[in-house]
């Protein structure tokens, strides 16, 4: 018996240090922390990064983007740049460099420190 209660402890233990696979609670609240980044996101990503119906992935959701990040970082921006079924050539941010659309890709997908 005591060998189950101390396998049940355990369990609850590592289940609340897994990393949570959904977005977080407040996705209106996240923005990069460069402030010109933070401002393009603004005008061009939150839009849809951040509304469930939208059909985006939504910002910093681990599960959502992992199929995605799987394709290559090549590939997603080639999404962005080309355009793929719902989002459109550009993000429709005319103002975004190549390397701006990395460092957005790069935040929504949770992997801002990944080179």
């Amino acid at each position: 018996m005591r060998t189950i209660t101390y396998l049940a402890a355990a369990g609850l233990i590592l289940a609340a240090c897994a990393p949570k696979a959904g977005p977080p609670a407040d996705l209106a609240s996240l923005a990069p922390a460069d402030p010109r980044l933070a401002q393009l996101y603004a005008d061009s990503c939150k839009a849809c990064h951040v509304v469930t119906d939208a059909g985006a992935p939504l910002v910093h959701d681990a599960k959502a983007w992992a199929p995605r990040w799987k394709q290559g970082e090549d590939v997603l921006l080639d999404h962005v740049v080309q355009g793929y079924k719902a989002m459109p050539a550009l993000g429709q941010c005319a103002a975004c460099t190549p390397d701006d659309f990395k460092a957005l890709t790069r935040f929504m997908a949770g992997k801002e420190g990944e080179s």
